[in-house]
């Protein structure tokens, strides 16, 4: 099984940006396509974007366009997502996750086998 460990949350302003890293081990990593959800207090889990196994498939949703983008380095078995002109509704916890029988992303926490931890991000004047 894989296991993840994101860092890189955190408190900051509007406007600002962060990037988190998910650090993954166990597995094959570059066999699997890798996402990115965040839940906000009294929220559900919510997809925000994805990225395939060889990173040139990617999905987001509407509300972070133009503003995150995600990559990935398969020799560090890493995937970054980078936040840029952070907004407040952008609070949550954010978590990655691996879906390990796919190297295509999907929008469905279900369909994700591994999840990190979360790290906070709090954007906030």
């Amino acid at each position: 099984q894989v296991q993840l460990l994101e860092s890189g949350g955190g408190l900051v302003q509007p406007g600002d940006s962060l990037r988190l890293s998910c650090a993954a081990s166990g597995r094959t990593f570059s066999d699997y396509a890798m996402g990115w959800f965040r839940q906000a207090p009294g929220k559900a889990r919510e997809s925000v974007i994805g990225i395939s196994a060889s990173g040139t498939n990617i999905y987001y949703i509407d509300s972070i366009k133009g503003r995150f983008t995600i990559s990935r380095d398969n020799a560090k078995n890493t995937v970054y997502l980078q936040m840029n002109n952070l907004k407040p509704e952008d609070t949550a916890v954010y978590y990655c996750a691996v879906r390990a029988g796919s190297r295509w992303p999907s929008s469905r926490p279900i369909e994700y086998d591994s999840w990190g931890q979360g790290t906070q991000v709090t954007v906030s004047s």
